[in-house]
């Protein structure tokens, strides 16, 4: 079982089950829709979506004329797990776990489409926190 919120915490749900497969999408939509170099996604195709509680206020984005779509919370707006393709495959946005993770990340996608600005990030100086 892992378990998953929101940033505000009124969005909790818990997975049941394994995942299959971790992407690091960098194609346009995931790009815009988390505002940052990529998208961190786990998916699945037998594992089950619990809500703890909170269900009421999630919402599901769907981009016109794409596969693309996006669970967050009415609240703070963060991304959210979600069943996609008629609840065929469960996503869950990596950074919505609360627990710990052992599963590496399978692959980059869409790195054509990678931000310019995201490339040699292992050469950017690293903090701990917030600079003096």
């Amino acid at each position: 079982m892992t378990k998953g919120s929101c940033l505000c915490g009124k969005v909790q749900f818990e997975i049941e089950g394994e995942f299959e497969q971790f992407f690091l999408c960098h194609c346009q939509y995931c790009r815009k829709d988390t505002g940052s170099a990529h998208a961190a996604n786990l998916f699945s195709t037998t594992a089950r979506l619990n809500w703890i509680y909170g269900q009421d206020l999630v919402r599901t984005y769907r981009l016109p004329s794409t596969q693309h779509s996006k669970s967050f919370c009415t609240n703070c707006g963060s991304a959210v797990a979600s069943m996609q393709m008629q609840g065929k495959l469960l996503v869950t946005p990596a950074g919505s776990l609360d627990d710990p993770i052992t599963k590496v990340p399978d692959a980059h996608l869409f790195i054509a489409s990678k931000a310019g600005w995201d490339n040699e990030l292992d050469k950017v100086k690293k903090l701990d926190k917030l600079p003096a």
